[in-house]
């Protein structure tokens, strides 16, 4: 049965082996999804919820509202991503060689992954990838990164939904996306929708 601190115990040890090491510890959780929730609790209510962060790892529960997007952006650290309710949807993305243009599109759609209960997706430092969450209930992964995803060594980016204009990544604007996200949830249920 999953537990949040044997978990996180585990993975401080395995860090070091790299990602595959994650990937196996994270792939086992997500095969237990009843045990996640026991531990956990079943999720409510969509955001980002850090259940260990240090210089070299961070184990974060995020929450995906329905229909909720996060626009593309990098890590600059392997991330290892767990789905144990609902599903996710990726579009990862590729640089284009632009001709310095600063209001050109900075990349272009270059693959897809769909992923359910017990999946597990690996992404190495210099992926690009958008989210979805692209059914009508909650969708709630465990993310696991090489790194401290919150005050990243490297400037991470993120680029514009409309314009795919490449700007400096900015947690803040993650937490108002996932806040206003839930906010139209809430909004759906008491509308009886």
């Amino acid at each position: 049965m999953f537990q949040k601190d044997r978990f996180i115990e585990d993975c401080k040890g395995a860090v070091a082996e790299g990602q595959r090491a994650i990937r196996e510890l994270v792939a086992a959780a997500v095969a237990d999804p009843a045990g996640i929730m026991a531990e956990l609790g079943a999720p409510t209510q969509a955001g980002v919820y850090p259940l260990y962060q240090a210089g070299d790892l961070t184990v974060i529960n995020f929450v995906w509202a329905p229909y909720m997007s996060l626009l593309p952006h990098n890590h600059r650290m392997f991330a290892v991503i767990g789905i144990y309710t609902g599903r996710e949807d990726n579009i990862f993305w590729r640089r284009l060689e632009g001709e310095g243009d600063p209001t050109a599109p900075a990349v272009e759609a270059a693959g897809a992954e769909s992923m359910g209960v017990g999946q597990v997706a690996t992404m190495g430092r210099e992926i690009i990838h958008s989210v979805a969450n692209p059914i009508g209930k909650l969708t709630s992964a465990i993310h696991v990164y090489g790194g401290d995803f919150f005050n990243p060594p490297q400037p991470r980016s993120q680029w514009d939904h409309e314009t795919l204009v490449e700007e400096a990544w900015d947690m803040n604007n993650t937490r108002e996306v996932f806040r206003q996200a839930d906010i139209r949830f809430r909004a759906g249920q008491e509308a009886g929708a």
